[in-house]
């Protein structure tokens, strides 16, 4: 990978007592017809600065719906929950777009790069946002650094799946973001590529010193993170180091 800016590793010690994620009794429901469904019930996480975490559990059991809380995209309907040193209970919309941009990066499975934009203008988009100067200079760099240089103006339909999701993580990376969710971010590539896209996606990591949250289904990249939370039922039934 080229060369990028470097903002010095921390690690899970740094910050003793101050996890970069804490939620306690975190609880989530929302109304269908049937009536009340639970959707996250009563967890409890905290996660260190740094630390890599692997979300598994079977389908349905709240894993997105975890990082949708995380993110600032949904709100809980009950329990406590601090990102980064921010109170996202108390924050309105307007603060939590705020915090998004300058604490959070997100990879979906399914890309999410605006269409009529090229490369480098989907990586510069948060940078625009925060009113960085240099936008499009750090956009380029990130993008050389997962071996794009030479998409920068190409469109997304221009592109394969593991190019895209490369300008995803490109994008997710670009602000040195201390907090990155990915939500399977392999799922739509095939082993091969998203192998690759997983090794350019921790070498970042490592190299920024993220704190990373992955959800997956694939037991060999959960077993790439230092720890693993299983969620089942909306409820974590395990939590500890492999």
């Amino acid at each position: 990978m080229d060369a990028l800016p470097h903002r010095a590793p921390t690690s899970a010690g740094t910050l003793a007592g101050s996890p970069l994620i804490e939620a306690r009794d975190l609880s989530l429901q929302v109304r269908a017809q049937a009536g009340e469904i639970n959707i996250l019930r009563g967890v409890d996480l905290a996660v260190g600065v740094g630390e890599a975490v692997g979300i598994v559990g079977p389908s349905g059991s709240g894993k997105t719906s975890l990082l949708m809380l995380l993110a600032g995209l949904d709100r809980p309907t009950g329990g406590t929950l601090s990102v980064a040193g921010h109170d996202l209970m108390r924050m309105n919309e307007d603060a939590l777009a705020v915090f998004r941009r300058d604490h959070v990066g997100i990879v979906f499975q399914s890309f999410h790069l605006v269409p009529t934009m090229t490369a480098i203008e989907n990586v510069a988009v948060p940078l625009e946002f925060a009113g960085r100067a240099d936008a499009f200079d750090r956009a380029e760099a990130t993008l050389r650094s997962v071996g794009l240089g030479h998409r920068l103006t190409h469109y997304p339909g221009q592109l394969s799946g593991g190019e895209q999701q490369r300008v995803a993580l490109a994008r997710a990376f670009v602000a040195q973001p201390r907090l990155l969710l990915a939500d399977e971010p392999t799922g739509n590539l095939d082993r091969g590529t998203g192998g690759q896209v997983m090794d350019l996606l921790f070498g970042l990591r490592e190299q920024f010193g993220t704190t990373l949250l992955l959800i997956t289904h694939d037991p060999l990249l959960a077993e790439r993170c230092e720890r693993q939370v299983r969620i089942e039922d909306g409820r974590i039934v395990s939590d500890g180091a492999r």
